[in-house]
């Protein structure tokens, strides 16, 4: 079993920025990729972006490239989502995910384990 808690959700204004950071805890030696993932209520869980547990590989949503980077220590176990030029429709729910298998991954189903969510709220 793998534990996942994220950390750094918060309030900020339209243009700010926020981190978020993922603690991985458990069976770490056993995770192939991480995955961040956001939701709103009424809506399903979407893809953010995602990274090999080796960082050699990253990929993003088309909503947030170019504004989010994800970042991996695989020493500490933790991997973190740098969240810059946030506006609005930012606003979320935000999940961070593991998966067994080697190589990011879009679709939520992929992923083995979840941690429990960090609000992003972001103001016009």
């Amino acid at each position: 079993q793998v534990q996942l808690v994220e950390s750094g959700g918060g309030l900020v204004q339209a243009g700010g920025s926020l981190r978020l950071s993922c603690a991985a805890s458990g069976r770490t030696g056993s995770v192939g990729a991480m995955g961040w993932f956001r939701q709103t209520p009424g809506k399903e869980r979407e893809f953010v972006g995602a990274i090999t547990w080796s960082g050699s590989r990253t990929m993003y949503a088309d909503s947030v490239k170019g504004r989010f980077t994800i970042s991996l220590n695989n020493v500490k176990n933790i991997v973190a989502l740098q969240m810059n030029s946030l506006q609005p429709e930012d606003t979320a729910a935000y999940y961070c995910a593991a998966r067994n298998v080697f190589g990011p991954a879009t679709v939520r189903a992929y992923y083995d384990y979840w941690g429990q969510g960090t609000q992003v709220t972001v103001s016009a």
